[in-house]
């Protein structure tokens, strides 16, 4: 993955026309955060973006210059555009020439990488329009309402799609596993699967029909309990000293990975490789919540959890190596959970401040703001991805009933 837009604004080592209003523009957009509004509109915009960055990247001009850049148009277009007037291209031409004169350093700056005047023109109304497109946008727009599935739940639930259907587990009442699924539209009855859980569940699959769910137990170890296809087997212990709820992910046939917060408030990690389980791993790191993990490529592992300034953290492994803890931001109030909707492609959800569903996205070459969807939760949340593009977040909501949103 590349890092964030903040590491990668590099620039010439010569003075050029423009660079020193450049340089305060680039350090005054880095000392505060964007508001709701610009959030939206670029979230909303960045397919778009990242074709138009790629215009002036033929004049080697870094993402993250065009990405100020672009910011610095569109906070222009998200203050003037009730002062034009006419259609969307009058609105764009007046807009232009409003911002040019403003900000009068950026043609001179963009020129001096060779940039023709055409095209500096064409780029930057084409922002103005994505952004005039998307005034209005609010990330509720892509999403369901919440919808109420019922039972009671003393935990968060795990979501896992398999076959065709949605299947969701979650600890109930007498500590035990509760398992119900949709298949069709329809939702089953919920079903006991025993245990003594003292956490939320996790559940992955590597396979047709094939399910593998896990939960603390009494005992604070890790215990597993799976689905043939054709019945379920007994609980067995995995030992480890548990301080949170496990998660699990699959990268391949007949893979496991599980997760876990251990002694000390660090990582830990256990694996299954078709013929035995590993030992505990310890990978660090001070976790204030239960770990989240996705895997959206063959050896490829991508874990985050809260950190202890509540902020997201991630941690990922490439297939040869573990990366270090970066800190991609946002104030959590529960444990994360996230999906993978296509290779390279990440969708981070947890509960913010007043419980309402929060999410951050990784496109494959930057990491979104954090997104406000609404909703009033009482535990962490789950997300699926469903096709290229569908997710599917499920929680615990009022009276420990379990609901669910959809995007499409």
């Amino acid at each position: 993955m590349s890092q964030s837009p903040h590491s990668n604004t590099a620039l010439p080592t010569t003075h050029m026309p423009g660079q020193q209003e450049f340089l305060n523009y680039y350090y005054f957009v880095s000392s505060r955060q964007p508001n709701e509004e610009l959030k939206n509109v670029w979230n909303a915009s960045k397919e778009d973006l990242k074709k138009l960055a790629d215009e002036f990247k033929e004049f080697n001009i870094n993402r993250g210059i065009s990405r100020y850049l672009f910011r610095l148009v569109i906070e222009f277009v998200i203050t003037n555009a009730s002062k034009a007037t006419g259609s969307i291209n009058q609105k764009a031409n007046t807009l232009y020439k409003q911002f040019t004169n403003q900000f009068y350093w950026v043609v001179p700056f963009l020129g001096a990488y060779g940039v023709t005047d055409q095209v500096i023109e064409k780029v930057l109304k084409r922002v103005i329009v994505v952004a005039l497109e998307n005034l209005d946008y609010k990330p509720e727009k892509d999403w369901s309402e919440w919808e109420s599935v019922g039972g009671v739940l003393t935990s968060g639930p795990a979501a896992v799609a398999l076959n065709g259907r949605v299947e969701v587990f979650a600890r109930g009442r007498g500590q035990n596993l509760y398992r119900t699924y949709r298949e069709r539209g329809d939702w089953s009855n919920w079903e006991n699967l025993g245990g003594s859980l003292t956490s939320s569940p996790a559940v992955a699959s590597w396979g047709p029909n094939r399910l593998d769910v896990f939960g603390r137990g009494d005992d604070q170890a890790l215990y597993h309990k799976y689905w043939t296809g054709e019945e379920w087997s007994e609980w067995e212990n995995l030992g480890g000293q548990l301080t949170s709820s496990p998660a699990a992910a699959s990268w391949g046939e007949n893979r496991l990975d599980v997760f876990a917060r251990g002694s000390s408030k660090r990582l830990f990690h256990k694996y299954w490789n078709g013929q035995r389980w590993s030992g505990w791993n310890e990978l660090g790191g001070t976790l204030t919540s239960a770990p989240a993990v996705v895997s959206w490529g063959s050896n490829r592992l991508d874990v985050f959890a809260r950190g202890q300034d509540r902020s997201l953290y991630h941690k990922y492994w490439n297939g040869s190596a573990w990366s270090e803890w970066e800190s991609l931001g946002g104030v959590l109030t529960s444990s994360p959970s996230a999906a993978s909707v296509g290779p390279n492609k990440i969708e981070v959800y947890a509960r913010g401040e007043n419980n309402t569903l929060i999410q951050k996205t990784w496109d494959g070459d930057s990491w979104s703001e954090w997104v406000n969807l609404g909703g009033n939760l009482t535990s962490e949340p789950s997300a699926i991805a469903k096709g290229r593009r569908g997710i599917e977040v499920y929680a615990r909501g009022e009276n420990q009933r379990l609901i669910y949103k959809t995007k499409s």
